[in-house]
């Protein structure tokens, strides 16, 4: 009997949710061969669903995937000090 394991992710970041789901979404489009199964979807927020039937892979897409959310929120986030500096 093969075991399957999901995990689910739900981010709410204000106003910067659109932008990270357009950054990290293109992510997982160019990337077919991931050994686990990811969708992920935006409706003022952003759901993200993991599966996969090794906790190994689930567990290394699951931090790679909070990684991107990070490296995303800290770009946008640095793009907007530099503008507000700018002026």
């Amino acid at each position: 009997m093969m075991s399957s394991f999901n995990a689910k992710i739900i981010v709410d970041a204000k106003e910067k949710t659109k932008a990270i789901f357009d950054s990290i979404s293109t992510d997982n489009e160019f990337y077919p061969e991931n050994p686990t199964k990811t969708s992920m979807s935006f409706n003022d927020k952003i759901t993200i669903s993991i599966k996969s039937n090794h906790i190994p892979h689930l567990r290394a897409n699951l931090n790679s995937t909070l990684r991107l959310i990070q490296a995303s929120s800290d770009s946008i986030e640095s793009v907007k000090i530099q503008s507000n500096n700018e002026h």
